[in-house]
């Protein structure tokens, strides 16, 4: 039998006492551990000791720890497009600011990067933030399923860069190399592979630069700017 969804049962109990935290707290509590920790430090009795609560008076909350990351995920996505930001109107402005603030939201909280492709539930802020990016490309006659994939495209990129943003992160906390040292020390072997002849591209790769060696703010703008291009080029001309 499928579970109720955790925003059609009420907050708190109608029998037993009344306990003295709320689901907000609770689900601060989850944020904030996960935030300093990663995702594996979540547990029901790590959360209760955070908010000084017994285990089991969590329960009266919430039915177990998916429930408290569906509520971990709908409070963060809220900074995706926080209560009483104005949109402009032009589409294009709306999706980059917003895919923006998307990457920010992630970097805050490295744990959601995985969850944020894979939990679609429907909750508060994801449905304000689904209804928002349907307004945003909705009226240039596209059909629904176009809107999605637009939308979903915008997000798609947020969420892989990030990913290989926060792998960057890692590989860096890791071995002590950055990007450059990184690439100095695979310098010997690429050199063998371009003396060789076979790789002709690679060559040029190598020889000619890239955005590799780019800001990571200026790498992550030029393929938003390059992704909005595209997706511009398939709207009706009148409003690209």
């Amino acid at each position: 039998m499928a579970r109720e969804n955790l925003w059609m049962r009420p907050e708190r109990s109608s029998r037993g006492p009344q306990p003295s935290f709320s689901r907000a707290a609770l689900t601060e509590a989850a944020i904030r551990v996960a935030d300093a920790e990663g995702m594996e430090a979540i547990s029901m009795r790590r959360l209760a000791a955070e908010i000084g609560a017994g285990t089991m008076s969590l329960y009266r909350y919430v039915s177990g720890k998916d429930d408290v990351i569906e509520l971990m995920i709908d409070a963060v996505v809220a900074d995706y497009l926080p209560e009483g930001t104005a949109l402009s109107g032009d589409w294009r402005a709306d999706l980059g600011a917003m895919a923006r603030r998307a990457r920010r939201t992630i970097l805050r909280h490295p744990w959601l990067a995985p969850l944020a492709a894979s939990r679609q539930g429907a909750s508060p802020n994801r449905l304000r933030l689904l209804e928002a990016s349907l307004g945003i490309v909705d009226g240039f006659g596209l059909g629904v399923d176009e809107m999605m994939t637009l939308i979903g495209a915008v997000f798609a990129y947020v969420n892989g860069f990030v990913q290989s943003e926060l792998a960057e992160a890692e590989a860096l906390r890791r071995t002590g190399l950055d990007l450059k040292q990184w690439m100095a020390l695979q310098a010997p072997y690429l050199g063998s592979v371009i003396a060789s002849g076979d790789y002709p591209v690679i060559t040029k790769m190598t020889t000619e630069g890239g955005r590799a060696y780019a800001d990571i703010e200026e790498r992550f703008e030029y393929g938003l700017e390059r992704l909005l291009d595209g997706l511009a080029a398939g709207l009706p001309r009148s409003t690209s």
